[in-house]
């Protein structure tokens, strides 16, 4: 029997930070490193399952019939471009999946108990892409997952949305999952021309320490065209820095996981 997958929340409440180009692009160079992955698009917007090129009208099985119990987790699953990578496709359906989750008893766990079907212990990796908000659905996914991974925009107002998301990830930990950790803090949007950018990573790096990798994401046109090609930017140029750059985080992650087991 093998271990069951690492679970990852990608989260931040603040919209614009590369939280989707960054689940879409690192699920993508970790596949290409050999790991089996799914990525279950939680955003009502579907911005994950567009990346993938998935048509809007081809979605009729997804993650908002998964979180009410009308799926299994195995019926939604999707291939991919991407060899080894699965994904769980969004609709605009999702969005009312909080108001028929609010009465329930179990609402925080009900993406929990979706994934406790036995064929993910042939998984590495489970990728979960959050809303850009603190709601019933990023809750669901911080209660489901093994850690959080941050995508923090260096920009002026960072530190601030970073403190309200440590908040909430604290009260997860003392309620609902006391086993929940911080995978990482990615800084993206990183403009080495720009003053500003150096200042927000010193200033992350200074309060959160060796939480934050060492590998940024510039800012890159090819990252940004990449979606309107259905493709991840790996795919679609794997040469380009931003490209490049996802390929050096996962292998700082996959590093680090690796000391994290024999430690």
């Amino acid at each position: 029997m093998q271990n069951k997958p690492i679970v990852i929340a990608v989260a931040n409440q603040k919209g614009g930070v590369g939280k989707t180009t960054t689940t879409i692009n690192l699920a993508t160079a970790l596949a290409a490193a050999g790991k089996q992955l799914m990525l279950i698009d939680l955003d009502p917007q579907g911005n994950a399952t567009t990346g993938f090129g998935i048509d809007r009208q081809d979605r009729d099985l997804s993650s908002y019939e998964l979180l009410i119990g009308e799926a299994r987790l195995a019926d939604t699953l999707r291939e991919t471009l991407v060899p080894g990578l699965f994904l769980v496709p969004s609709k605009v359906d999702l969005t009312g999946a909080e108001v028929e989750l609010v009465n329930s008893e179990t609402r925080c766990y009900h993406l929990k108990r979706a994934l406790e079907e036995e064929f993910i212990e042939k998984l590495d990796y489970i990728l979960i892409d959050c809303p850009p908000s603190l709601n019933l659905l990023t809750l669901n996914a911080l209660v489901a997952a093994d850690s959080v991974l941050v995508p923090l925009q260096c920009e002026f107002f960072a530190l601030e949305g970073l403190s309200l998301l440590m908040q909430t990830i604290e009260t997860v930990q003392a309620n609902f999952n006391p086993s929940l950790t911080i995978e990482g803090i990615v800084l993206t949007m990183f403009d080495g021309r720009n003053n500003l950018s150096g200042q927000v990573a010193n200033d992350v790096r200074g309060y959160l320490g060796d939480k934050v990798y060492t590998t940024v994401i510039p800012r890159n046109v090819r990252i940004s065209e990449a979606p309107s090609h259905g493709k991840p930017a790996l795919l679609y140029d794997h040469k380009c820095p931003g490209s490049q750059a996802y390929i050096r985080l996962a292998t700082e992650m996959l590093k680090r996981d690796s000391e994290r087991k024999v430690a």
